[in-house]
């Protein structure tokens, strides 16, 4: 019996031992590999200055009228994944792709994510820019940051448009994120390793070997980071306040959205529920995923154009 008892003791810290070995070595190629990255991680757009930090602020096009494209959560890279929207409206519009603190090229910030903080740091950022008269074109979270942001400076934002975008009063968003999860991945270095043996999201898409490559750097770099993690703790709070919000009536409205969303089976009418009050508002349905413009950004572009021609 004591034999047996020793056998699996020795077998038990064995396990022990090869577990520590392991996690001690995926910490260390992640601290080593993080840094080595950063030499790899190719600059676009320009810095502004937003709140004693930098913003990174990529502008395409020289179109009389100007958009400012803002990201859903978690987008590592919001001016590279947008990449063939741009490409798509840059011809007709001058777009200006914002990437927010923890985003992209941006600075993290340790300043709360709530939509306030949020809306005022792009607000800055475009001030910082001398740009004053926009089309917000939000995609995901957008939608909650960008009514905020479309009741706060009415004087400057000429029309609303979502790409799938979120709505206030949507179900499901009281779910309680396991952020300390999240947090131990990243710095554990587990998160890469998952990313690494994971398939690229980007795969069979509109990008190019260079563009994607830069995605995943950004990737590793941006997910999970304390920034992000914050603005994941303020998304039920975030939509909470934005419940009592509506769309100025008089701001053009369209909103981009997907045929068929298996979590939120009232999606269509919540969008529908948001423009009945409009009086430019309108609801285009398209089959594809959540990021409807890495799929659809051409009839996006297209049918956007058509609609504010309509307004005019």
């Amino acid at each position: 019996m004591k034999k047996w008892l020793k056998v699996l003791l020795k077998i038990l810290a064995a396990i022990v031992i090869a577990i520590v070995v392991f996690m001690a070595i995926v910490f260390i190629v992640n601290k080593v590999s993080s840094k080595s990255e950063l030499g790899k991680i190719q600059t676009y757009g320009q810095l502004v200055p937003v709140d004693g930090k930098k913003m990174n602020v990529l502008i395409q096009g020289e179109g009389k009228e100007t958009i400012v494209l803002l990201p859903g959560y978690g987008t590592a890279a919001p001016a590279l994944d947008f990449k063939p929207l741009i490409d798509e409206l840059s011809p007709f519009y001058r777009v200006v792709a914002v990437e927010p603190f923890g985003y992209g090229l941006s600075d993290g910030t340790d300043k709360e994510r709530s939509t306030e903080n949020i809306v005022n740091e792009l607000h800055e950022a475009l001030q910082a820019l001398n740009i004053d008269r926009y089309i917000l074109m939000g995609h995901s979270i957008a939608g909650i940051y960008g009514i905020d942001y479309a009741n706060k400076y009415t004087s400057e934002v000429t029309a609303f448009v979502g790409i799938d975008s979120s709505v206030p009063t949507q179900p499901g968003m009281d779910v309680k994120f396991p952020l300390k999860t999240f947090g131990f991945l990243k710095q554990s270095g587990l998160q890469r390793l998952l990313v690494k043996t994971g398939s690229d999201p980007y795969e069979g898409l509109p990008y190019d070997e260079e563009t994607r490559e830069q995605l995943a750097l950004l990737s590793l770099k941006n997910s999970n980071s304390p920034t992000m993690l914050n603005e994941m703790k303020n998304i039920y709070p975030n939509f909470k306040a934005a419940e009592h919000l509506t769309f100025p009536k008089e701001l053009p409205i369209i909103f981009f959205i997907q045929a068929n969303n298996e979590d939120i089976a009232t999606w269509i009418p919540l969008h529908e529920e948001q423009i009945k009050d409009s009086v430019h508002g309108k609801v285009m349905i398209f089959e594809g995923g959540h990021y409807l413009h890495h799929t659809k950004s051409k009839e996006i572009a297209e049918n956007f154009k058509t609609f504010m021609e309509e307004v005019k």
